[in-house]
């Protein structure tokens, strides 16, 4: 019989769930045109930024492995940072992490209905497009309040489905790559790998949020570093092999395409059905990518509830299906609206600014907490002390030290907000006097 968490969830999402939805979060739409764009800063070379940031993804990695596997409850890195750095940091992490999770969808959401019009341009039509809308996040909604087991599936289904188009290009790209177009000519100077390592973090990034569901995980001890590792395993090697082979097919004409190099590469290799199916491909990406949305961040808003940070209605859990019912219905909504509405485009400079600030916290965090010696030693536990964290930590640094002043100064603004709504929050004593438990 399936077990049941302290919160009132299921946990029923084992590795393959796990894994597969850190890939599906992770491999989205960009792809389909990231190859052309690393290219036009490295060049034939481009392979080592995918090594390189592949290499700093999996530090980072490693710490939510370990963390992920000592504190479980539901929230992922919010959780994490509540628990090392308590109610403030908490307050931060989690009203930063799902509403990043709304400005991506939302973004991603306009990139499908855009796909698609190419094929049904009366999806360029507000009403159409809203319409649509509806019945993506409606369906997925439905889904994921019948149970975290059909969420959980579809995630399975879609990610499988995702992958077949992808699959299929690097197959027939094999046969068709030139040893010429991948030999190395120069090497790039730092500032170029450092531009395209900034650009290429991005695309590494979204399968944290796997980590949402920890509350419904079974046996997150082992579920947690199997399920995130292998996913993002997976991630860094088809971002290798998609790179290696568009490199290899289109040689320095890689860099022309860069509004859809994957399906120059298909054309070439299997014809104009090729192309086709790399445009579907990357519109079905966007789907699958939005069903592991409102799978996970919908369990944020979840905890955030159970400490007080949102109306008590969102820590409800349905009676029958054990899942947070409102928050996913909250999150859905928030989710078309700002999909229709366009105006979530001033507000994504935010969002890969405090990204790697969830990330920075959640590292931070596994170093306090492995300094701890009142902290649990049960869970996976990573080799070399607190050496991986900080490597880690050096390396999200470096990131943010490259963001744009625009990035950084709207991060800052965000905060400024979030901070006065804290105290506010506190200062009417509707804050819950709770710790998460480590």
């Amino acid at each position: 019989m399936t077990s049941t968490n302290n919160e009132g969830l299921r946990r029923e999402i084992g590795i393959l769930g796990l894994a597969a939805n850190t890939l599906n979060r992770t491999i989205g739409a960009g792809i389909f045109v990231l190859p052309a764009f690393v290219a036009s800063f490295l060049g034939e070379t481009s392979i080592i930024a995918y090594l390189f940031c592949g290499f700093l993804m999996m530090l980072i990695m490693l710490c939510f492995s370990e963390i992920g596997s000592k504190i479980t409850v539901t929230g992922g890195a919010y959780a994490y940072i509540h628990a090392a750095f308590g109610p403030y940091a908490g307050f931060l992490a989690n009203t930063m992490f799902w509403f990043v999770g709304i400005l991506a969808d939302a973004a991603i959401a306009n990139a499908m209905a855009d796909t698609l019009s190419v094929y049904f341009p009366i999806l360029t039509q507000l009403p159409i497009r809203a319409v649509f809308f509806l019945l993506v996040f409606g369906i997925f909604t439905y889904i994921n309040i019948l149970g975290v087991k059909h969420g959980d599936n579809i995630v399975k289904i879609t990610t499988l489905i995702k992958l077949i188009p992808l699959v299929v290009l690097i197959i027939a790209g094999f046969f068709g790559t030139s040893n010429e177009n991948l030999k190395w000519h120069s090497m790039p100077s730092i500032s170029k790998l450092g531009e395209a390592s900034l650009l290429l973090f991005f695309a590494f990034a979204g399968g944290e949020a796997s980590l949402n569901v920890s509350g419904e995980l079974k046996n997150p001890q082992k579920v947690v570093p199997l399920g995130i590792l292998s996913g993002m395993g997976a991630v860094v090697l088809f971002y290798i092999l998609i790179q290696t082979v568009s490199q290899g097919v289109l040689g320095a004409d890689l860099v022309n395409q860069s509004e859809a190099p994957l399906a120059a590469v298909a054309n070439k290799v299997i014809g104009p059905f090729g192309s086709t199916l790399m445009v579907v491909g990357a519109a079905f990406s966007i789907f699958a990518a939005l069903s592991g949305s409102v799978l996970s961040y919908p369990r944020v808003i979840f905890a955030g509830a159970n400490k007080g940070w949102m109306p008590p209605i969102m820590a409800k859990v349905h009676p029958k299906f054990a899942t947070p019912y409102f928050a996913i219905i909250t999150y859905a909504g928030l989710d078309f609206i700002f999909s229709i509405s366009g105006g979530f485009k001033e507000l994504a400079v935010i969002a890969s600014a405090s990204l790697l600030t969830v990330y920075l916290g959640v590292v931070l965090a596994t170093i306090k907490l492995r300094l701890n010696e009142n902290a649990k030693t049960d869970g996976f536990r990573l080799p070399a002390g607190i050496t991986i964290p900080i490597l880690a930590t050096i390396s999200i640094i470096w990131f943010l030290s490259n963001l744009a002043v625009k990035e950084i100064s709207s991060l800052a603004i965000f905060l400024v907000v979030l901070t006065v709504i804290y105290f506010l929050i506190t200062f009417f004593g509707k804050k819950k006097n709770k710790d998460i438990e480590i």
